[in-house]
């Protein structure tokens, strides 16, 4: 395979279910996704891994959000890494690919010889959904704890959603003979099937970090554990998946749950970012705030944080006074 040869399974999600356990799950596979997200930031490898899992944990989680939707992840820290934010597009129309973008906010010189995850301190991780106009945002959120971003995510969906689930990631720099050097990413998320729609918060298990387990009993609680046995074999090579397709891992895996595959998801980077949106977002500002953001050769600029797109705006065009004008 020559550079530039994108493999047929590479930046897709594709859905799965378990007949026999009752179980639904994702199976995601993320190449040049993270190349269009990594490659606008000069990043240090422990920020990018982060990144890279927030990405991941993103195309699994927003293939289950509705067309037209759009689902935010976020982490807040008082660690070195600050903030990691991620964007899930869903699509406009079956058949089109959904768009995801990330980024992240750190202090270069608080990063510490720990993991990854030892690089975000006392925080929250947070999920948003955004149904359009007219619907009121869904959001909820859990502490950083576990060990992981995953790990939170696992811990958000018990609590906030009373939905058991589970996440197995892998991410790393590629090094395949004929190929440059670059990131990949693979992981299977696994959900008990809901008995009510989910992104519905509940209050129950509020005042205590609920588990999968604490969800499941009986029968329930054994097809759980036994699924969750099967994927505990799973290798990291074939998760991140460059020669083995996700249908095969399904069978490697599961056979003996008869998964039944629904149509992939294709996933790109895409940002939404505007000058029109640059100059919603500054009109809140009036011309003296304005004034302060000019720059000494008398233009305002703003730099997308996701993309990299630089703007560079006349100072009498944007603020709220320009909307008077």
């Amino acid at each position: 395979m020559s550079l530039g040869t994108k493999i047929a399974w590479d930046d897709t999600v594709l859905p799965f279910q378990l007949d026999i356990s009752d179980m639904r799950g994702r199976v995601a596979r993320l190449d040049g996704v993270l190349d269009g997200i990594l490659k606008q930031h000069d990043y240090p490898e422990k920020v990018e891994a982060l990144v890279a899992e927030m990405a991941l944990l993103t195309a699994l989680i927003g293939q289950t959000i509705s067309l037209r939707w759009k689902l935010s992840l976020q982490v807040q820290s008082k660690g070195p890494v600050r903030m990691i934010a991620t964007d899930y597009y869903a699509p406009k129309q079956e058949g089109e690919p959904a768009r995801i973008r990330a980024y992240a906010s750190f202090d270069r010189d608080r990063l510490t010889d720990g993991a990854p995850f030892d690089q975000v301190g006392e925080g929250y991780f947070a999920i948003m959904i955004d149904q359009g106009k007219g619907s009121q945002p869904y959001q909820g959120i859990t502490p950083l704890a576990g060990g992981s971003i995953s790990a939170c995510a696992e811990a958000y969906f018990a609590q906030s959603e009373q939905l058991p689930t589970r996440f197995s990631l892998s991410f790393g720099k590629s090094t395949e003979p004929g190929v440059g050097e670059h990131w990949r990413a693979g992981g299977v998320m696994l959900q008990h099937m809901p008995k009510a729609s989910p992104f519905v918060a509940t209050s129950e298990g509020e005042g205590q970090i609920l588990t999968a387990e604490d969800l499941v009993d009986g029968e329930e609680g054994e097809n759980w554990g036994r699924v969750n046995i099967l994927l505990d074999t799973v290798e990291d090579l074939e998760l991140i998946g460059p020669s083995i397709a996700p249908t095969d891992l399904l069978v490697r895996l599961f056979h003996e749950e008869q998964p039944r595959v629904y149509d992939a998801q294709a996933v790109q980077f895409g940002c939404t970012c505007s000058e029109e949106r640059v100059r919603q977002s500054l009109s809140i500002y009036s011309a003296k705030d304005i004034e302060k953001m000019t720059t000494p050769e008398g233009k305002v600029t703003a730099d997308c944080q996701f993309c990299g797109a630089h703007y560079v705006l006349e100072p009498g065009s944007v603020g709220f006074d320009a909307d008077d004008a």
